[in-house]
């Protein structure tokens, strides 16, 4: 069976210390979750949208992923996420250091999240999404093997940054979002049939070197529509302040969704301020909604960048930048560009590079020469 003919269908239960492939662990798929059946029609046709797709992932037993990072020792841990919490490892056997997530079994996502971000990221292969080495389903463990990328989340370097931690340019902040760009127009334009990511956020975008963006974590993505259809019927998922209006409402799921959701880490990337952040004063506790009413004036368009830049960036780039986040993030979908249109825009921007030497650092009230 393709991967995709069951990438929403539901949780399985698996005998203790059984291993299974994929294929089999989705034949044992068909029980509901929180009263949510896909139906068979439905999954047929996306079976035959796909055609007999192969599963290339490597199967990990979970004593080689214990061996790997030394009993899931403390100082092997990386970070944590719904999925479970994720180590550093080393596979003996490739000579190769690999991220490895264990899913918490109490947690949000379950073995119906799993059974997607293995078999999504098994065929969907593009510079801009994160490699997915292989997988273990031994007995009652769900983990998941991946490329490891040296510098972390996109977050880690852009929110709440430690006094020492040197802050992104503006250039890098120009290649970042073009590469994360591109990963969403490969799943929507390229990927068949197209895909929808649906948690798209900066935690969700991983730095390799020279902070090459890869997009991570698949375990909420979704077929899109296609056809007469227009939109997916889903529960809603993700995460508060990424989700756009209209999905968050009606459960009403499209590929317009997703580029709210790159509009709003598009303001985070410009912006250093998070999606929603409750410590700050009313009025600025939501990124959207402080910055709708300051993209209707361009005077006050120096207020929302990233004060760490000191400064440092391209007015007419900053006012081009803020244009594709404000296209990003309206309120009607059909109003919000397509994601080959943001690439294109984001893809010149990054090639224009700022140099603080030879341009001016800008103050709070530049504006551009005419």
């Amino acid at each position: 069976m393709s991967f995709f003919s069951f990438c929403g269908m539901n949780c399985m239960k698996i005998k203790k210390d059984q291993v299974l492939s994929p294929s089999e662990m989705s034949a044992k798929s068909n029980q509901p979750v929180d009263g949510v059946v896909k139906s068979s029609s439905e999954d047929k046709e996306v079976a035959n949208s796909t055609g007999s797709q192969q599963i290339s992932a490597q199967t990990f037993t979970f004593p080689e992923l214990l061996a790997a990072t030394n009993n899931f020792k403390a100082d092997c841990f990386l970070g944590e996420g719904g999925f479970g919490k994720v180590y550093k490892g080393w596979l003996e056997t490739s000579k190769q250091v690999v991220a490895i997530k264990q899913l918490d079994l109490d947690g949000l996502q379950g073995n119906r999240e799993f059974l997607v971000e293995v078999l999504m990221l098994s065929l969907l292969h593009h510079p801009n999404l994160v490699n997915l080495i292989g997988y273990c389903a031994d007995g009652d463990q769900r983990l998941l093997v991946y490329e490891y990328m040296q510098l972390g989340s996109l977050d880690d370097h852009l929110l709440d940054l430690s006094p020492e931690k040197e802050p992104l340019s503006w250039n890098t902040r120009m290649k970042i979002a073009a590469g994360a760009a591109k990963g969403i127009e490969y799943l929507h334009v390229k990927a068949s049939p197209p895909v929808i990511f649906r948690d798209l956020k900066c935690s969700n975008i991983l730095l390799g070197e020279g902070y090459h963006p890869k997009l991570s974590d698949f375990g909420l993505a979704k077929l899109a529509p296609v056809g007469d259809n227009t939109h997916v019927s889903t529960r809603v998922m993700g995460t508060y302040g990424y989700c756009a209006p209209e999905y968050a409402m009606t459960g009403q799921l499209t590929v317009k969704s997703d580029i709210y959701s790159f509009g709003v880490v598009l303001l985070e990337i410009i912006s250093g301020r998070r999606a929603i952040d409750n410590s700050r004063r009313a009025g600025e506790q939501n990124l959207v909604a402080w910055a709708r009413p300051l993209f209707k004036d361009r005077r006050k368009f120096s207020q929302m960048v990233d004060p760490m830049l000191r400064g440092e960036y391209p007015v007419r780039g900053l006012y081009q930048a803020l244009a594709v986040a404000a296209m990003c993030v309206q309120e009607q979908p059909s109003m919000r560009p397509l994601m080959p249109d943001v690439v294109t825009a984001l893809t010149f921007l990054a090639s224009q590079a700022y140099t603080p030497q030879t341009q001016p650092a800008q103050s709070a009230t530049s504006t551009p020469n005419k």
